[in-house]
């Protein structure tokens, strides 16, 4: 991922993590370093002091006393003032106490502590520190500091004469001077980042001065370059480094182009002369081309409108707009191609208009043709898209059903036989009945379509025998229904 930064705030942030890395790798170690001596120095304070107060104690004198009605004891009442005055003499010393062992107590037998927290003989110190546990059989001093209810502190402990395991001496330093040295190195760390940083930054922003005055006429220049003023103007900054060879071939850069636009702008100049003078050519020949292309459009169209008129004449009945025979046998002949390949059947529809003859010589021939629209229109009102029908002559009419069985396309013609029959057609404001006889034959992958046309023909035919007005199908009957 790219981050847009200007190259000052790009030198700014690598003077700062570079100040950073080293300044916090040199003072991180030289922090720990100094806490680490400075505990270690106190560890060993604390240690030597313990063994030597450890010293000054002798079990044997401590050991009858027990609890805190033991308190009066001689014992008990030497080691209260040693403690005690050990414990003025250094006033980093916050308590000195004794402690026994019992098992898995911890009690205590002395406590120098002079306030009204003073923890008697024979009360149980609460917590398990391991290094406590230690200093039972010898020299011990806690790793870190120790918080209890007494406050927080930094201990040693060491065995006191005789004790054969089963007394020790305990020191108690105050941490608040631990922590205040640990403060004072961290605030000193602190310091010193602070002021790595200020250093970084300044060094910085000279730097980036030096990078970026250069950098910043180098663009105004190339601003003005993409603003059009290409007119010769040197750079004349020096820097002393590569950013001289940059501003060198920049101002190259910058003549070579002033050159090149000049040329360009007489290159122009006669390129439009020669425009012009093209220009007085071309609208001479363009009008000849008008002319002449006006001509062929008019020809042009005149063959489409004829083309599509013979078109419409090979494929369309000019009376019923329906499809002549020669187009309904080209469908019948893409059907058939289909069906052998689906092996999935059609269905033709024969249809003869009945009395049809009558109608001409008593309405005259006007009234038929319009009869024969209307039939048309009506007919395939009722079909689906792929269904076609055509006028096939004088009053007959053949429809081609895709994909339809013999017992759909009964129903399609009964249908269309009910719509002729039971809706009137007008002649010169007078309604009259017109009906119609209908063959249907089914088309199979065995079949040829000239038989199957027979068929249907014959079968319309023997409807008009049998009574017309009705359909007739192959075996006179069909889905269980009678064809008559």
């Amino acid at each position: 991922m790219n981050f847009r930064m200007p190259i000052r705030a790009k030198l700014f942030l690598s003077h700062v993590m570079a100040v950073l890395l080293v300044s916090g790798s040199i003072g991180t170690y030289f922090y720990t370093s100094a806490a680490e001596s400075l505990m270690d120095g106190l560890k060993e304070r604390l240690q030597a002091s313990a063994a030597l107060i450890s010293q000054t104690l002798d079990a044997n004198t401590l050991r009858t006393v027990q609890s805190a009605a033991d308190i009066a004891q001689p014992g008990y009442t030497e080691a209260l003032q040693k403690l005690r005055a050990l414990r003025r003499m250094n006033p980093d010393i916050a308590f000195l106490y004794v402690m026994r062992q019992e098992g898995e107590k911890i009690l205590f037998v002395v406590d120098s502590d002079e306030t009204e927290q003073q923890a008697l003989p024979g009360a149980e110190y609460p917590h398990h520190i391991p290094n406590l546990i230690k200093g039972f059989t010898g020299l011990s001093v806690d790793a870190e500091i120790v918080t209890d209810e007494w406050g927080s502190f930094l201990s040693g402990y060491a065995p006191i004469k005789n004790s054969r395991g089963e007394f020790l001496v305990g020191l108690d330093m105050r941490a608040d001077k631990v922590r205040n040295k640990s403060k004072n190195l961290r605030i000193s760390g602190v310091c010193s980042l602070i002021a790595s940083i200020a250093l970084a930054f300044l060094f910085a922003q000279y730097l980036a001065a030096r990078f970026t005055g250069p950098i910043r006429l180098v663009i105004d220049r190339c601003a003005a370059i993409a603003a059009g003023n290409l007119e010769e103007r040197k750079i004349s900054a020096r820097t002393g480094d590569e950013l001289d060879q940059l501003l060198e071939a920049f101002n190259h850069m910058s003549t070579t182009l002033s050159l090149a636009e000049q040329k360009k702008q007489e290159a122009f100049a006669a390129l439009r002369r020669s425009r012009d003078e093209l220009e007085i050519r071309v609208l001479q020949r363009t009008a000849d081309l008008n002319e002449v292309n006006n001509k062929l459009s008019n020809e042009i169209a005149q063959r489409i409108i004829a083309q599509t008129a013979l078109l419409e004449a090979a494929t369309v009945d000019p009376l019923t707009r329906l499809f002549n025979r020669r187009a309904m046998m080209e469908r019948f002949e893409h059907e058939v191609a289909r069906c052998h390949r689906s092996h999935i059947p059609f269905t033709v529809i024969a249809i003869d208009l009945d009395r049809f003859k009558a109608i001409n010589d008593t309405r005259g021939h006007e009234a038929g043709d319009s009869i024969l629209i209307e039939i048309g229109v009506r007919m395939k009102s009722m079909l689906r898209s792929q269904d076609s029908i055509a006028r096939w002559g004088g009053e007959e009419f053949v429809i081609l059903l895709p994909e339809t069985e013999l017992c759909s396309g009964r129903l399609v013609a009964e249908k269309i036989r009910g719509r002729i029959a039971n809706t009137p057609f007008y002649i010169n404001g007078d309604a009259m009945q017109v009906t119609a006889s209908f063959g249907v034959a089914e088309f199979g992958p065995e079949s040829e379509i000239n038989q199957v046309l027979k068929v249907a023909d014959e079968l319309a035919y023997a409807a008009k025998k049998n009574g017309r007005n009705r359909v007739e199908t192959e075996g006179g009957r069909c889905c269980g229904e009678d064809a008559g």
